[in-house]
């Protein structure tokens, strides 16, 4: 692995990265570096974002990929890099680009390598199966391992993109992907927390020092984690929140963006949670004392780090799976459950779907409807309650028919 550590004599640990460029030869090797990365796991996450952006170079220098006069893609890997530069570049976020990316990875060189009219749905799900059974590697011994349905899925997915956007652009006939066999995930259940569970989760958030207010909104509003971490105070307004915008993590760095859906709503702030946010407003206000003009007010965050400056999303993550793990809750419950468990409560209590899925800023109620559908089936189960008390009723104040 091309990462190494330097302990300097006062203690300091750095780590740094080296590797020969792509395209190096003996008598013509370029070495790329970096050095100050604060530990191992930082240094091999740059190293893989700068020795992709080196291939990316030499491969836009052979083919002139995004120009003019550029050769027309001949072979998938071609097709998927005009993909990147002519659509995805411009029209998806960049955490969706940087995932898009980490997914070509995956994909076999000799299936890359094929002109796209010779890509058929048999060659497709020969490569379906191949992930699935072994299309990963552990990151520690770089074995092969299995995928996930899902990942395997996502891939396709993306292939399927690129084959839809040469179909439009007349380099190809038909997709392949379509008639290809992708694995279908199972679909598995969000986990709810009930109300008691959702009180200990609070309690138990101490660090960063925002983060219990953070989770009480999130069960409060159900909205998403980028979207909570990147409220500005300015966006309360009488007691309700506009959700206009997200906060994203890449390997650039932090990012403000439109919301999933780029557009804006307008979410009613529950009375207990508007209690939380000024008392959490006192304190930050204590932060903006000690830091002064070093304090990041430009930003009006209301959820950031002392200095006002912007959480990482990642961190909120990864600190509040483990007080879960902690408090011993499911396997898979994350912060992600306590928009689930919001959704969940309303659906479960009544409330029409078109509310829920305005509150939540799902695309559509479709969306709503099939994410919450065990919920709906609680409903069910009182409408058929409801309906044997309404004709019991009925039959009771029926007077009695005189039989002929």
């Amino acid at each position: 692995m091309p990462v190494f550590k330097r302990k300097y004599e006062s203690g300091k640990v750095v780590w740094r990265y080296i590797f020969s460029a792509p395209g190096s030869t003996r008598r013509d090797r370029r070495l790329v570096e970096a050095v100050g990365f604060a530990s191992k796991q930082d240094a091999i996450d740059a190293e893989a974002k700068r020795r992709t952006e080196e291939l990316q170079k030499l491969e836009l220098a052979k083919t002139g990929a995004g120009s003019v006069a550029a050769a027309l893609p001949t072979t998938l890997a071609m097709l998927l890099r005009e993909f990147f530069c002519q659509h995805a570049e411009e029209k998806l976020a960049p955490k969706t680009i940087e995932r898009y990316r980490e997914l070509v990875t995956y994909l076999a060189p000799e299936l890359l390598a094929m002109p796209l009219g010779d890509v058929t749905p048999l060659h497709l799900s020969r490569e379906w199966s191949r992930l699935l059974k072994s299309g990963g590697h552990h990151r520690k011994t770089k074995q092969a391992r299995p995928l996930s349905a899902k990942t395997v899925r996502h891939i396709a997915g993306l292939v399927s993109s690129a084959f839809g956007r040469a179909e439009r652009w007349g380099l190809v006939t038909a997709n392949p992907v379509k008639r290809s066999e992708p694995p279908v995930p199972k679909k598995r259940r969000g986990i709810a927390l009930t109300p008691s569970q959702q009180a200990l989760v609070f309690v138990s958030a101490t660090e960063p020092w925002c983060l219990a207010t953070l989770l009480e909104l999130a069960a409060a509003t159900g909205a998403r984690r980028g979207e909570l971490l990147s409220l500005r105070w300015s966006d309360l307004r009488d007691g309700r929140a506009l959700v206009s915008r997200s906060l994203t993590q890449t390997r650039k760095g932090l990012e403000f963006k439109g919301t999933k859906t780029d557009r804006p709503r307008d979410v009613k702030v529950p009375e207990s949670a508007l209690a939380a946010l000024e008392t959490h407003r006192k304190r930050q206000n204590e932060f903006r004392r000690q830091f002064g003009v070093d304090y990041r007010a430009d930003l009006d965050l209301i959820f950031g780090n002392g200095d006002g400056s912007p959480l990482r999303p990642n961190s909120v993550s990864s600190a509040v799976s483990l007080i879960f793990r902690r408090l011993g809750f499911p396997k898979g419950a994350s912060l992600h459950s306590l928009r689930h468990s919001h959704g969940s409560h309303l659906v479960a209590n009544g409330v029409p779907l078109p509310v829920v899925a305005e509150r939540l800023g799902h695309a559509s109620v479709r969306t709503t409807a099939d994410v919450y559908a065990h919920a709906l089936r609680g409903q069910d189960d009182d409408a058929a309650r409801r309906w044997d008390e309404f004709q019991r009723r009925g039959t009771e104040d029926r007077p009695p028919s005189k039989l002929q």
